[in-house]
């Protein structure tokens, strides 16, 4: 389960490491700080987003499930609050990191899984 965890936080850090050199306004200080974001990002995403999701699950719905693009950019930019090093300027900066993570996360994802299901 470490193991994973492990696994699916570098992939995280893979997309923010690609969202740091394309998206504007998304700047990362350095390897260590993307590492310890990763794993944030992996924290928040599992303790933080399903409370959020569940708050925001009315707007989610009428809005055919857009909404959850940022409800993912605000756990990003949490991140970058708690974490010097990490900054995400602005809600487009921030949607778009979380695209670029959610397409780098969706990719190993799939490279990764088992079938055990």
């Amino acid at each position: 389960m470490l193991a994973r965890f492990a696994i699916r936080a570098l992939f995280a850090a893979l997309g923010l490491w690609l969202s740091a050199r394309f998206v504007p306004g998304v700047h990362v200080r350095g390897v260590e700080t993307l590492i310890i974001a990763a794993v944030l990002l992996g924290l928040v995403n599992a303790f933080v987003r399903p409370v959020v999701i569940i708050l925001t699950l009315p707007l989610t719905i009428v809005t055919l499930g857009l909404f959850l693009l940022v409800v993912n950019a605000l756990m990003i930019m949490l991140v970058s609050f708690f974490l010097h090093g990490f900054e995400v300027h602005g809600l487009v900066a921030g949607i778009l990191a979380a695209i670029v993570t959610g397409v780098t996360s969706w990719i190993g994802h799939m490279l990764i899984r088992d079938n055990r299901y």
